[in-house]
């Protein structure tokens, strides 16, 4: 039998009569006690309905170890042409945070993780620049610095990619890394990847979105959290989140604002992600609560 305590389910499949009873047979047949259980359906236009749930349920009397469940899950799968992913707490997940020069989101989420509160455990900060090497040492965090040479981009994401199989990290979080990934980076690690962007893109795109957003006249600024995928910040969103503004605001008043946004929503989204509460669905998310 596996360590794990808790086993979490992921389900997508069309919605059919009989689907919720045959999940949660499976649990209670081989001794599972269900701990949490969260449904979606909905109606897709020129399409039949489509069904989302979060299965979480006991592992300390279940009677299948990990490769029988995945066999009896796999028969499900074909019955029900259910699309599955099926996480065990066998260990705390493993994370790595990449930055640049911005420390707020990076602050904010070793602060959680000392707190016991992010669900994971911070293994690497992993940087092209070394100004925040000191951050990371108050935190009792290790700190890799990977210079980034345009002319041998190749070359530092190889190391990097090195360094996080060495690691056997679980998520990685762009915490305003300045850096564009590689289409073979990404693939490594397909829905493992969380990054922060303002929610002004694509409209003001640049170095400067704040300057323009005040020159445009916003009354709202945001940002957002989401996976990862080839087309730049065009990946499933997770989480959003907006404040006010005005024409009191001045250009830091709002690079402020959108500061304070950024590491509350990628702290958000980080979270949800290691609680096994997103499900992606084609290019979007389902997030349970």
């Amino acid at each position: 039998m596996s360590d794990a305590t808790t086993a979490t389910l992921l389900v997508s499949c069309r919605d059919r009569t009989g689907l919720v009873a045959a999940l949660s047979d499976f649990v209670f047949r081989h001794g599972g006690n269900i701990l949490d259980a969260d449904q979606h359906a909905e109606r897709a236009e020129g399409e039949n309905g489509l069904f989302f749930m979060r299965l979480r349920w006991d592992l300390s009397r279940f009677q299948l170890d990990e490769p029988a469940m995945r066999a009896a899950l796999s028969a499900l799968g074909q019955r029900f042409d259910l699309t599955w992913e099926l996480t065990l707490d066998s260990g705390r997940p493993r994370v790595a945070i990449f930055v640049t020069y911005a420390p707020h989101c990076l602050y904010d989420l070793l602060l959680c993780a000392q707190l016991g509160e992010l669900g994971g455990d911070i293994v690497r900060v992993v940087s092209n620049h070394d100004v925040l090497a000191e951050v990371c040492r108050h935190f009792d965090v290790a700190f890799t610095h990977t210079p980034v040479d345009p002319a041998q981009r190749h070359a530092a994401e190889a190391m990097q990619m090195a360094l996080l199989d060495d690691l056997q990290v679980d998520l990685i979080v762009l915490a305003r890394y300045m850096q564009i990934l590689s289409p073979a980076f990404v693939a490594r690690w397909p829905g493992k990847i969380i990054n922060i962007h303002h929610s002004f893109l694509p409209a003001f795109v640049g170095a400067k979105p704040y300057h323009q957003a005040k020159e445009r006249g916003v009354k709202l600024i945001g940002a957002t959290a989401h996976y990862v995928t080839e087309d730049l910040d065009q990946g499933p969103i997770i989480e959003q989140d907006v404040c006010r503004v005005s024409h009191r605001d001045d250009v830091e008043d709002l690079v402020q604002k959108g500061r304070e946004l950024e590491r509350q929503v990628l702290t958000r989204a980080v979270r949800l992600h290691l609680q096994r509460r997103v499900l992606i669905f084609r290019n979007r998310t389902i997030v349970f609560g």
